[in-house]
Parts: C-alpha cells; structure tokens; sequence
C-alpha cells in the first residue's frame, strides 16, 4: 500500500514506519505526510519527526521535517530548539521572551536550528522579533532564507521590503517565497518590484507577480498586466485578469476613468477568450460586489457581440441582488446589442422570473430588439408588475419610431 493511501486512512504508524527506507523521496514525502496528520498530542510522531531532524542524512529530508514539525504545533517547535540546543523548553514565558529565545537561535552556527527559528517566529507573529528575521534573510543557507521570507510574509511589514527585494535575485525558491511576502505587505512601495518579474522565465513568479499587482492603489500595473494577457500560461493570464479587475476597484476615484479607458484598450487588443472568460467567472462567482461591477462594466466594452457566454452571464446579472452590478449588466448587454443578445433578453421575459430583471431585459430590448423584441413587447402592455409595463411602453415607442 502506498503512502498516499495509508495518508487516506489516517494511518500514522505506517507512515512512521517508512521512515526507516532508503529513498530519500520517500522518507522526505513520508515526513511531509506526517505534519498534515500529527497533533500535539502523538509525541510517538513527533519524537519519530525529531529524531529525523537532527539526524537523517539528506538536508533535504531535515528541511521537510522542521517544517513538518512546524505544522504540528508551537510545543514540538520548541521541543525540536531543545534538542538542537541541549537546553530547555520554557513554560509559560511571556510571547516576547519566547521570540527573543527564537531570535538568539538566528544566531547559530547549526543551519536546521536557524530553520527552525525562523519557523518558529514566523508562527508566534511578535512584532519584536521582526528584525532578527529580516537579517536572517542574508542568511548563508538558502534554506534559512526561505523560511525567513515565509515569517516575514506572515508579519506583512513594510520594514521588511528592502530585503525581500534583494532576494527576488536568489535560489528560485526563495524568489518565490519573496515575492509572495511583498504581494503580502501590498503597499504600492512592495508591489513596484514584482513588475518587473512578469516577463521572468519562471511561470510560478509571473503568476505570483500578476497575482499580486492587483493590489496597487495607482495605474502603474496596468500596461504590464495587459501584456500579461498574452503570456503562454494560462494560468498567469488568469491571474492577470482577475487583477486588472481589482485594480479598477483599488485606484482612487479621481485616476479611475484614465484607468478604466487604458483597462479597454489593452484588454480590447487581448485575445477575446483570455479576457472574457475569468471576466465571466468573476461576474458570476465573485463575492465582491466592486469587482463583479467592473467586471460587468467590462464585458460590455471587450466582449464578442456573438459570445453566448459573456451575455448569458451579463442577463443572469440582471436579476442581482446588487443594484449596481444589475444596471452595469443592462448598460453593457445595450452596448453589445445584436441577434444573441435579443434572443438571449427575450427568453428572460417570463412572470416567474424577478420583475427588476424582467424590466431591466425590457428596457435593454427597447434600444437593440428587432420586430421579433417590438411583437413580444406588445403583448406585455397588461403585465401584472407595474415596473415591467412602464418599461414596456417606453421601449413599444423606441422600437416604433426607430421603424423596428
């Protein structure tokens, strides 16, 4: 039976045992297993879990141990600084104490004790122990580098950003986690340097990057992100879009319309399904009524008028609990216009459906229905709601005099 199903199980003295093989893969993935299933409470896997710590013979296998240790809790952190350092675990002590012990252990001459420390400080979050962190990031060993830009990223201080910025030039693992920790802090101060890491060779630091641009409370972002819209992986256009549409939701009012028109412009030059679908998937699973507004507004200005999906999504809006978002949605699907949007209005006509939508598809249909829109209209001028029949009317006149 296999790790990954004895893991299934929850079978913890198996995965233990194997502890004892040869591969270093499967005493690293073994360990790795463990700290998703320990608790404080089996000292059994967490003695097996410091034992492999101070003494397996692959770094590598060490690494993963610490961390596993760090996922299974505060006491078999400390109880691994114990063995590192021969000394005591403290009771009881004050937060601060216990921080000003881990930072003491950034100092040591053993790289798996420095790990451990920056985990361990990392978790405790005391804002006292900032600086011994942010030195442990010119730390000699990559891998203490690595969990220092984790701790960091968990504090999300400014302080922090001019060395998490030296080391986006590091051991690809530590650019990431770096990179990670800046899109973290989100000040515009942090978020500057990751602009320049969307045309890295590395896929995970551009997605990273474009993850995070998002964030910024000015325009800088925009013209990279939009190139980003071309990039080979899928999921770093993703992430792209999804930002250009958060962007428009952070930058200050008085920037907004020179964003918004520079947003339509890079994304109207994108290609159609790289923009429109997370467009799409924002506007119908977002939880953030100012991003799924922009993202309505949007769709109407880049969207194929043809695109079954974009307008599918925009009629359903139509009918959503946020006013704004529901008129966005009827002012795009009017700028659309065209036979999928007609057909797609008049099938949303129907009594069950909520009458603010149903005047809303109304009111839509009266600026871009044909004689088919004009015939199903005439036959609502008796509606029961009166919001529908007083669109009714208004859009009857529109499409007469405009001969439709």
């Amino acid at each position: 039976m296999s790790l990954y199903q004895h893991a299934r199980r929850g079978d913890v003295e198996r995965i233990r045992d194997a502890m004892g093989s040869e591969s270093t893969a499967v005493r690293k993935r073994a360990v790795e297993l463990l700290g998703e299933l320990a608790t404080e409470d089996d000292q059994a896997t967490i003695d097996v879990l410091l034992r492999t710590a101070t003494t397996d013979d692959d770094e590598r296998v060490r690494g993963a141990t610490i961390d596993a240790l760090d996922a299974v809790g505060q006491e078999a952190v400390e109880q691994l600084l114990a063995e590192l350092t021969g000394g005591e675990r403290g009771d009881a002590e004050a937060e601060w104490v216990t921080a000003k012990r881990f930072a003491r252990a950034l100092e040591s001459g053993r790289p798996e004790l420095r790990m451990a420390a920056a985990n361990a400080l990392g978790r405790l979050g005391e804002e006292s122990a900032l600086p011994a962190l942010v030195e442990a990031l010119s730390d000699p060993d990559p891998r203490v580098r690595l969990r220092a830009c984790h701790a960091c990223g968990t504090f999300a201080d400014p302080r922090s950003i001019p060395a998490l910025t030296e080391r986006l030039d590091d051991d690809p693992r530590v650019r990431r986690a770096a990179a990670n920790a800046l899109g973290g802090i989100a000040t515009d101060r942090a978020l500057a340097p990751l602009i320049g890491l969307l045309d890295d060779a590395d896929e995970s630091l551009r997605r990273i990057a474009a993850g995070a641009l998002g964030k910024a409370n000015n325009p800088q972002p925009v013209e990279p992100l939009a190139r980003a819209l071309g990039d080979e992986s899928a999921i770093v256009r993703n992430a792209a879009v999804y930002s250009v549409i958060e962007l428009l939701s952070n930058v200050p009012t008085e920037q907004s319309h020179a964003v918004r028109d520079r947003v339509v412009s890079e994304l109207k030059a994108a290609d159609d399904a790289t923009v429109v679908d997370p467009l799409v998937e924002i506007l119908t699973e977002g939880r953030q009524d100012r991003q799924r507004r922009n993202a309505a507004w949007i769709l109407g200005r880049v969207a194929d008028p043809t695109s079954g999906d974009a307008i599918e999504a925009l009629a359903d809006a139509l009918a959503d609990e946020d006013a704004q978002t529901a008129q966005f949605a009827a002012t795009s699907l009017a700028t659309l216009g065209g036979p999928t949007v007609e057909d797609t209005l008049l099938g949303r006509l129907d009594a069950d459906r909520p009458d603010e939508a149903r005047a809303k598809a109304v009111f839509v249909l009266g600026q871009v229905g044909g004689q088919e829109a004009r015939n199903r209209l005439e036959g609502m001028t008796d509606d029961e709601s009166e919001a529908v029949r007083k669109r009714v009317f208004s859009s009857v006149s529109k499409l007469r005099a405009g001969g439709r």
